[in-house]
């Protein structure tokens, strides 16, 4: 199971290339990994016993990839997998060549893999984390068309609908994991926490993300909204796949959870509104495909009211009608899709003839219409025979549903009346769509190809030839269905369930829906006539306008362009919060200890002088400075300490940093105002010294309130039996606390990619130009080839420093050098991958300073987003290697090796994610140099010609 999900996000990942090569047919090649996975779940039905997996992935928190397919996991597989197959086939006859393919097959084929992992997944943060994956690939498939307003509406509708549901979901999912004590889903089914207020809460917060991802009333309008996507997205996400993730989790916790207090009086009453709001909305829509839209609408109410009801009959039903409502209303997607591709039209009140221009589609829809309506001998009747029959068996009572009289016959009533709904609107589809009507001139419609026609058919015959197999669906079924009680009659699929009450509400239904048709002109009007102002759609709206203008509000009144405003309010609040509660926290047991020695006490009188200082500085170089100083202090305290790790540390990313200072404050005036300083300096220190005091106090207080002995104990006896090396902190980065330094190189590459994007634009690029970037008086292009530090060809002789040149000959392969030590050296010595890649990087710093932005270029010709990238990706990439040997996420290995004439060694794989954090720091510095530096010197050297200009133009 792990393997069909990975091998749908790897097909994800190589899509935008197959497509290169492939064009619209990359569609083919990727139909074969959901039918792989068809053809798997075919032959691994789990019969009695579920298939499971499980790997270990994090042991300490006691999480797993777990996976389980039990009967009702298997049918939602082939759902998934076979309606996918069949799409992604549809789609190379749909789409036309051109650069969106790739990126189109690519999301499809990302959202089927996170669609296959929710269906299997057997932990609920698992599902959770497939669940947000749906929603967000949802949202790039809706909002497949940039250039349409109403796509990206629409996508974005979608998107906070559901994740507001989700969110909502997790916090339930969190709540039920804390009162079963796991979050294994099996594991709570099989033995569910008792009865509580908080229980019902959780499961109530649950239902809320299923109600809005399957599009129930209040949530139902993102789903018609949605429509605007690509017809292939329509017929999978919003009738096969998406938005039966709710109707699947609905399906799921009832074995357990239908009869807790408000599950089956919420979901039955919003499931038969949900059923009569969108069978009502659709018989007025002109486009077929709204049509469709509101009739999935519908139908996801009818699908929840049978699942929630909670007994075998209505369970088996209720499953038996989900893959009816896949195979027929994807077929009609489908058909729509057809119709409007070749005919470019989609207005019932225009299409005119296509059912004599194309027989074979109006077949494979009028199949698909007649099992949407329950008409015999189709899956879409079987289905609904059993569900009526189930809805029959609770008015009796005695079912232990808990359902009275009058709520059975209300849910029984509703139900009819929406099929009644549902055949008015299915025949009003049908005849709108390939009926010849009168005084309306043929649709011009290009007859589709046999490969168009193919999904669309195989659907329509699969609505046809699963209902005589009733028995054997029934058989596989059980493992989900026998988790409930049994009812009056026997749980089973049949053509026939014989003469009785069902059979005359099917009747029923049909006839009345014929009628409403028939009178279909009447019912328009009397429906304009009792029309409403308000909607939920109308409620999203001016609640989103609501959230907009008070953003706006806020933001003007909170954002007034002041930093000094912003940093004050934050230290404020600091000790407004933080700061209080350790007055209060503060008792006389409270020990200070001051210093271990008096150097500890004279380091840090420098480094409270030095801020003094720079708190008074009215120059920024100087400032500048100065905050340097107080970094250096700060090392020198590290060292006094004994960490000289982390003082070395210090030291490199305080001259990066006084580095970095200087290049800026090239472009800022000498000082900060030229205006007198007013008396706000004094609330201003006076803040300071308060802010610092409280986290110093803060600190003390948390050093005194320790009662367990800290982690950090254990460290040094894992360094060496865990990581296989004797400098603590390094092997603390890349193994013990490894996740904590992915974190922060991903961060890294994200403030340099922030930096960049917002300084200027194309800045990491090597920007080596000839001739035009040049100083007036120089006219040849840098000789590059020749020698390195070539001064005379890139800088003006003012601007040269001739000591600097010779100097910098002789420490940048040092400095390279020492890089490098420092990097292989770090498992057991001082140094590591961050230090190593700050040496590097001050070494082209060095090669910068001394030859200016030519120099740099040719010292490292490469793109920093290349580097930071390659360094992230190998970081990544050593962590997830050990999953192909069985081991865990960031676990290293150890080997002992001899090598001719150098000896016996010891390698470390964690040597791999330093090297990627070397990549990334190394990276990180070029993007700065070149921004910073190469950056504005064009600009600088670009406004001395304008000045020089401007001069000569006077002087003239």
């Amino acid at each position: 199971m792990i393997l069909l999900i990975s091998v749908h996000l790897l097909a994800a990942l190589a899509a935008p290339v197959m497509a290169r090569a492939l064009g619209r047919k990359v569609f083919m090649a990727l139909a074969l990994v959901p039918l792989a996975t068809f053809v798997w779940a075919v032959l691994n039905a789990p019969g009695s016993t579920p298939v499971t997996q499980t790997v270990s992935w994090i042991p300490s928190l006691g999480t797993d990839l777990a996976f389980r397919m039990g009967a009702l996991q298997w049918l939602l597989t082939l759902v998934v997998a076979g309606v996918g197959a069949l799409v992604l086939f549809y789609c190379a006859s749909y789409f036309h060549d051109d650069d969106r393919v790739g990126s189109f097959a690519a999301t499809f084929i990302a959202f089927a893999g996170s669609m296959l992992g929710l269906v299997l997944a057997d932990d609920l943060l698992m599902v959770y984390v497939f669940w947000e994956m749906t929603t967000v690939f949802s949202y790039l498939l809706i909002g497949y068309d940039m250039t349409k307003r109403s796509a990206r509406l629409a996508a974005m509708q979608a998107l906070i609908v559901t994740t507001f549901g989700g969110l909502a979901m997790l916090v339930g999912m969190l709540m039920l994991g804390h009162l079963a004590g796991t979050m294994r889903i099996s594991e709570i089914l099989a033995d569910p926490p008792a009865a509580s207020g908080l229980l019902t809460a959780a499961v109530m917060l649950v239902l809320v993300g299923a109600l809005s991802k399957s599009a129930i009333v209040p949530f139902h309008f993102w789903l018609p909204g949605a429509m605007s996507a690509p017809t292939p997205v329509s017929a999978y996400l919003h009738a096969a796949s998406m938005v039966k993730a709710g109707v699947y989790l609905v399906a799921l916790l009832a074995p357990a959870f239908a009869g807790v207090p408000g599950w089956r009086a919420g979901i039955l009453t919003l499931g038969v509104l949900t059923m009569l709001v969108g069978g009502w909305r659709s018989l007025v829509q002109c486009d077929i495909k709204l049509i469709l839209a509101y009739g999935t609408v519908s139908q996801l109410g009818f699908l929840l009211v049978v699942l929630s009801v909670g007994t075998r009959a209505a369970a088996l039903a209720g499953v038996a009608l989900l893959l009816a409502h896949a195979l027929f209303k994807s077929c009609l997607f489908l058909v729509v899709g057809i119709i409007d591709h070749n005919a470019g039209n989609r207005d019932l009140r225009t299409l005119s003839g296509l059912g004599r221009r194309s027989p074979v589609l109006f077949a494979a829809a009028a199949i698909a219409g007649a099992s949407m309506v329950g008409f015999p001998p189709l899956l879409g009747f079987v289905a609904k025979e059993s569900v009526l029959t189930a809805l029959v068996d609770v008015t009796a009572g005695g079912d232990g549903t808990g359902l009275g009289p009058v709520a059975a016959w209300t849910v029984l009533v509703g139900v009819v009346v929406g099929s009644i709904i549902t055949t008015a609107y299915t025949l009003r589809f049908l005849w709108g769509a390939f009926a010849d009507k009168p005084g309306v001139e043929a649709t011009d419609f290009k007859t589709p190809s046999p490969a168009f026609l193919a999904s669309p058919v195989v659907l329509a015959v699969l609505s046809l030839g699963v209902a005589f197999f009733g028995g054997p669906l029934t058989t596989s079924l059980e493992g989900y269905t026998h988790q409930f009680p049994p009812g009056a009659h026997e749980a089973k699929l049949a053509l026939w369930h014989g003469l009785g009450l069902p059979l005359g509400l099917s009747v029923l239904a049909l006839a009345g829906g014929a009628l409403m048709f028939v009178a279909r002109r009447p019912i328009a009007h009397a429906q304009a006539k009792v029309a409403q102002p308000w909607s939920a759609q109308r409620a999203y709206l001016s609640l989103m306008h609501g959230v907009d203008r008070l953003s706006v509000e806020v933001t003007g009144f909170m954002q007034r362009g002041s930093v000094s405003a912003y940093l004050a309010v934050t230290l404020v609040v600091l000790l407004a919060f933080p700061g209080v509660a350790m007055l209060m926290a503060w008792t006389p047991d409270v020990q200070v200890h001051a210093w271990n020695t008096p150097a500890q006490a004279a380091a840090g009188l420098v480094v409270i002088l030095a801020a003094i200082m720079t708190a008074r500085a009215r120059r920024r170089l100087r400032a500048a400075l100065l905050v340097g100083v107080t970094g250096y202090g700060c090392a020198v305290l590290f060292v006094l300490q004994g960490a000289p790790d982390l003082a070395l540390t210090q030291v490199l990313v305080e001259t990066a940093s006084v580095i970095a200072f200087v290049l800026v404050l090239r472009r800022l005036p000498t000082y900060f105002t030229d205006r007198p300083l007013s008396a706000q300096r004094y609330v201003r220190a006076l803040l300071g010294l308060a802010v610092g005091a409280a986290v110093a106090g803060i600190m003390i207080v948390a050093t005194n309130a320790r009662t367990a002995q800290p982690v950090s104990v254990g460290f040094p006896d894992a360094s060496v039996d865990f990581g296989g090396g004797k400098n603590i902190v390094s092997v603390t980065l890349v193994d013990i606390r490894a996740w904590d330094t992915m974190g922060e190189i991903s961060v890294l590459v994200a403030a340099a990619t922030g930096v960049a994007s917002l300084l200027f634009i194309g800045t990491r690029r090597s920007t080596i130009r000839r001739v035009g970037d040049l100083p007036e008086h120089h006219t040849a292009e840098p000789k590059t080839s020749a020698s390195w530090l070539s001064g005379p060809s890139t800088l003006a002789p003012e601007k040269r420093s001739i000591i600097f040149e010779v100097v910098t000959r002789l420490v940048f392969p040092a400095m390279v050098m020492v890089g490098v030590y420092l990097l292989f050296a770090g498992h057991n010595f001082t140094g590591g991958g961050f230090a190593g890649g700050i040496v590097t990087g001050l070494a082209l710093v060095v090669r910068y300073l001394a030859g200016g932005r030519y120099e740099l270029d040719e010292a490292a010709p490469i793109d920093a987003g290349t580097l930071l990238g390659v360094g992230l990706v190998i970081a990544a990439g050593s962590g997830l290697a050990p999953l192909a040997f069985g081991g865990a996420v960031l676990e290293s290995y150890q080997y002992d090796v001899h090598l001719p004439l150098l000896g016996d060694h010891h390698l470390v794989t964690s040597l791999f994610f330093d090297i990627g954090v070397y990549l990334v720091v190394v990276g990180l510095i070029l993007d700065l140099l070149r921004t910073f530096g190469s950056r504005i010197d064009r600009q600088i050297i670009s406004e001395e010609r304008d000045n020089d200009a401007t001069n000569a133009e006077v002087a003239r």
